[in-house]
């Protein structure tokens, strides 16, 4: 630092203020030092910062599959909430283990990461009591935190589901289906209920054969559906409960004689090029990631207010599919 400051002919106080993008420098300065880092090759010292800060500039994301295309947008959104805060962003995913999230949030931990952003697996986070107590700033995202109060930022789940089988009843549709995730799954949970309150709000009953909760694996889905599809009173609409549900269901419905309406929820590529085009309900993961992170931050930079719920809205997009009449 000191032949950086030699270099720019200022003081070491003011290299320090614009290595760490700190204010009450002149924008001439702050380019002069600039150039001097640049000529000099100058790294700042994560090491001597966290014996002045505490603080070692880091985070962690845990999310359930980075290949999943929901949690990409919303992995990229907390990058960038990171980096407008100078800060490095470590991620990883649980495959919807709680072994494994415990496992990457101690790691984490272990790395004096300054907080974390968990999309929970478990459904008992006492595990992290300790590196909260410690000064780990923790938010989760998409679903509510196991056994603590904490902060959370979720979609609204039940409310976007309500709307999507709603539209399906207002194309005529009596017996609509709903496949959704485990049951253990606190967003399956409230699909299941947008459900329910849906049908029960337009006065129908619901046979229990018209409802699969369970593993999103294909196969599993294929079959729920194909024994909707069967039978005197089949279905003749499907609510899917996320994106690799609707996926699956595309597949099966290409090959049905008799067009059954769907709608899925969650949005996925390619979905508008379909044909018919697929209906959703769209989450904003954009939103919840950066909701997330900037509530984060907020924390991190002193916020002691009790632990926030933040619901986002969805969005209803009317593409097709779910705009199909029941078959006569």
């Amino acid at each position: 630092m000191k032949d950086v400051a030699a270099r720019a002919g200022v003081g070491l106080k003011t290299v320090s203020r614009v290595v760490n993008e700190e204010p009450g420098v002149t924008p001439d300065t702050i380019q002069r030092v600039r150039e001097a880092i640049d000529a000099l090759g100058f790294r700042r010292n994560d090491s001597a910062r966290l014996l002045r800060t505490g603080r070692t500039a880091s985070i962690g994301l845990v999310l359930e599959d980075l290949a999943d295309p929901f949690y990409s947008p919303l992995s990229r959104a907390v990058e960038e909430v990171a980096r407008a805060h100078s800060t490095l962003l470590f991620t990883g995913s649980s495959a919807e283990n709680a072994e494994r999230e415990q496992e990457l949030v101690l790691a984490f931990c272990a790395r004096r990461v300054d907080g974390l952003v968990v999309v929970p697996a478990s459904d008992d986070h006492r595990y992290l009591e300790p590196e909260i107590d410690a000064g780990v700033s923790t938010v989760f995202v998409d679903r509510p935190a196991g056994g603590i109060d904490a902060d959370v930022v979720l979609s609204d789940s039940a409310g976007g589901t309500r709307e999507g089988v709603a539209h399906l009843i207002a194309h005529g549709h009596r017996r609509i289906g709903f496949i959704g995730d485990e049951l253990r799954i606190h967003t399956a949970n409230e699909r299941l209920r947008g459900y329910r309150e849906a049908m029960a709000a337009a006065g129908l009953p619901v046979s229990e054969e018209w409802i699969s909760m369970g593993p999103t694996a294909p196969e599993r889905v294929r079959a729920a559906l194909t024994a909707m599809l069967a039978g005197p009173e089949p279905v003749t609409a499907l609510f899917a409960g996320n994106n690799r549900v609707t996926v699956t269901a595309v597949r099966v419905l290409v090959g049905e004689l008799r067009p059954v309406a769907l709608v899925g929820f969650d949005d996925f590529e390619l979905a508008d090029l379909l044909r018919p085009a697929v209906t959703v309900i769209a989450q904003d993961a954009v939103g919840l990631g950066r909701a997330a992170a900037k509530l984060l931050f907020r924390r991190l930079d002193g916020g002691s207010d009790k632990p926030r719920r933040i619901e986002l809205p969805t969005r209803l997009i009317v593409r097709g599919s779910g705009e199909i009449p029941p078959a006569p």
